[in-house]
């Protein structure tokens, strides 16, 4: 591999990548072509990922997202952490195939608990495909009411994680849109069929997906690799070795793909509110390059995997926000800065973006006090 920028790296030129990187500065003409780029989205909370993804795709709103869902552009499952993403659907089994196994195992001390044996799951099972076979949907409470009726026990998180379990193995995904928050489950094979583009082997898809990974959210090491997919350090070290020459290192330790040009003259300007769960917070193991270690506490308050929306000023991660009240039609928005020089003004036309993505009226932008 071959170096393409500075062998050290500013922490400006660092940011001012990343921000190009996943469509932050210039933007995507579709929902399809940001989730192109980034290749995986958290989305474990739907609304929140719907925002993840009008924020780098111009006069987008949540109804085309919503759309590009229905059109099996954007496929949402558990490929990776356990947590629901959205996916390249040409990428969706190649990743579980990489993920499943170690996700599994993590989870069968959960599951045996849960008095999720084989017999329980091969039942679960035959039940989810006479429910959803022949293109039919069913939200979660009709796919647990037919286990239920079918004598499965679904009591507590028992029922979800049959849900999770059939989707790591590549049953079921997530099918229509059904409320702002939910979709309906559907079987993949149906919903979205493999196609010819899908990686042959698994050191196809480590080389696909570190590519990928680089091109959407470069500079980033191995490390960070490793944290975004929840794969072992050492696959993550042979994802970047099955890259080849379609990464190049900047810097010692950090990658971007060989197609995208490094930043050295841009500045990492601009106002960006972004969702809680944000790829450009959430994607990286090391958040220390935009975000102060112990102002990331502040956007994982309780420290229990809930993250808070985020202001970003000029590449840093400068505090968070939340909806305040809803006052006569309008949408209040409180910021909470971490310093006292933070302009609410400044963010303003980011969130008339915020608002009518969401098709409602921006009330008034207030500082929550303490």
């Amino acid at each position: 591999m071959t170096t393409d920028g500075p062998s050290d790296p500013s922490i400006a030129s660092i940011r001012a990548a990343r921000l190009s990187a996943q469509g932050l500065l210039d933007g995507f003409d579709s929902p399809a072509a940001a989730l192109e780029r980034l290749v995986c989205v958290q989305a474990q909370d739907l609304a929140a990922a719907k925002w993840v993804l009008g924020a780098r795709v111009a006069d987008s709103s949540e109804a085309s997202i919503d759309r590009a869902i229905d059109d099996r552009s954007l496929l949402r499952s558990w490929p990776m952490r356990g947590t629901l993403h959205f996916v390249e659907p040409e990428l969706l089994r190649p990743i579980l195939r990489l993920t499943a196994a170690r996700l599994m195992q993590r989870a069968a001390k959960i599951h045996l608990g849960e008095g999720i044996d084989d017999a329980v799951h091969r039942a679960a099972r035959a039940v989810a495909i006479r429910e959803l076979e022949g293109g039919r949907s069913a939200s979660r409470d009709e796919l647990q009411a037919a286990w239920a009726a079918a004598g499965i026990p679904i009591e507590g998180q028992r029922g979800y994680h049959l849900i999770w379990r059939l989707a790591i193995e590549g049953l079921l995904c997530c099918g229509p849109v059904e409320t702002r928050a939910r979709q309906r489950f559907v079987l993949l094979d149906e919903w979205s069929p493999a196609g010819p583009n899908e990686p042959a082997d698994d050191d196809e898809t480590l080389a696909r997906l570190f590519t990928g990974y680089a091109r959407g959210h470069g500079p980033v090491s191995a490390r960070d690799f490793a944290w975004w997919t929840g794969l072992t350090l050492t696959r993550a070290r042979l994802a970047v070795s099955a890259a080849g020459d379609s990464v190049v290192a900047v810097g010692d330790e950090r990658y971007v793909a060989v197609d995208a040009s490094w930043p050295a003259a841009r500045a990492a300007t601009g106002r960006h509110v972004l969702a809680p769960f944000d790829e450009y917070f959430l994607g990286y193991g090391d958040r220390t390059v935009f975000c102060s270690t112990a102002d990331a506490v502040r956007v994982v308050p309780g420290k229990n995997g809930l993250f808070l929306p985020i202001l970003v000023a000029d590449g840093e991660v400068v505090g968070t926000w939340r909806r305040a009240p809803e006052r006569r039609g309008s949408t209040a928005i409180e910021l909470a800065p971490f310093a006292d020089e933070v302009d609410p003004a400044e963010f303003a036309p980011a969130f008339e973006r915020w608002a009518g993505f969401w098709s409602t009226t921006l009330g008034e932008l207030t500082v929550r006090e303490g």
